[in-house]
């Protein structure tokens, strides 16, 4: 399949070493995520760099499915989320405070971890379940001054893999490097697994030493390509065919009704007795949905459980 999209995810691996690493750039899908809201600069440059992280994680996931980051604040910016599937279909939005003052130059700290309360979410939701099968979720502590520590201390905790990832995001592009330590399985000669070993090591802490001369500025101002040659040339590398990352908002009016179960019945129904009817726009995409009297006495006529991940939509009441 041939595209003209300039998004690009590049995997590659270290010959004879247990170490890969991606490439990310994002411009198509990035401006089409910022299209529909005016985001302050700093706000803009944290959702791209999640944006960035939520593509290369996405790329190894072993599932058919999508990963959901999160970031829960507790400053001006009350929420951060990004979607990426197991196709690389991205949707990202976030929450900012009403009224607030955002400096340009506002850290990570600043924006969502004020009090120390703010929450880092990972969740693998399968689209294949089996019955009765929750998605996986991971919650921790929004702990590190930047986007790239705050996901490196997650993988590191949670799936005890050595990540090192770096991030860059401006308005027109969004741009990221992810190394990984992979893990070798024992076999029948220990003295082979160790030499293995020590050579993963080898190669891993060479690659992260030339990994860490790139700084923001080149990595906002250089295509991957160019800067895979610059930074590995010395080393031997396999490359893979490239990926393209794409904008995809996956509600449904489906959705948007769970998500107004989940309000509860004596809200909906003093909503429409307000209004009579409720208009919900959806936080990713812009798409507006209507729910008059009849359609909400539908949506709790049903016995279904009610499921939502993430709250995809405002209600306009």
């Amino acid at each position: 399949m041939t595209t003209d999209t300039t998004d690009t995810l590049q995997k590659f691996i270290f010959d004879n070493a247990a170490v890969r690493g991606e490439f990310v750039e994002i411009s198509d899908t990035w401006r089409e995520i910022q299209a529909r809201h005016a985001y302050p600069p700093a706000v803009k440059t944290v959702l791209g760099e999640m944006v960035a992280a939520a593509a290369l994680l996405s790329a190894n996931l072993k599932f058919n499915g999508a990963i959901i980051m999160q970031i829960h604040g507790d400053g001006p910016v009350r929420l951060l989320v990004v979607e990426c599937d197991s196709d690389l279909r991205l949707r990202a939005t976030a929450k900012v405070a009403e009224g607030s003052v955002i400096a340009d130059d506002a850290s990570l700290t600043d924006l969502l971890n004020v009090s120390g309360h703010g929450r880092f979410i990972i969740t693998l939701d399968p689209i294949d379940k089996v019955p009765g099968q929750q998605p996986y979720q991971g919650i921790v502590p929004l702990d590190g001054e930047d986007m790239a520590t705050v996901i490196e201390n997650y993988m590191l905790r949670s799936e005890q893999l050595d990540t090192r990832l770096w991030l860059a995001a401006d308005e027109q592009v969004s741009r990221g490097l992810l190394l990984q330590k992979l893990p070798r399985h024992s076999g029948k000669d220990d003295q082979t697994v160790q030499a293995s070993e020590a050579e993963d090591l080898e190669t891993w802490n060479r690659a992260v030493m030339l990994a860490s001369t790139l700084k923001q500025p080149e990595l906002l101002s250089t295509g991957i390509h160019t800067l895979m040659e610059r930074l590995f040339w010395e080393e031997t590398i396999r490359v893979f065919d490239p990926a393209h990352p794409q904008f995809h908002c996956s509600c449904t009016r489906e959705k948007v009704g769970n998500m107004l179960k989940m309000l509860g019945r004596e809200e909906v129904d003093s909503a429409l007795a307000e209004l009579g009817q409720l208009g919900v726009n959806c936080d990713f995409c812009g798409k507006h949905y209507d729910f008059d009297k009849v359609d909400c006495a539908q949506l709790f006529a049903s016995d279904e459980p009610v499921q939502a991940l993430l709250p995809a939509s405002d209600v306009k009441h």
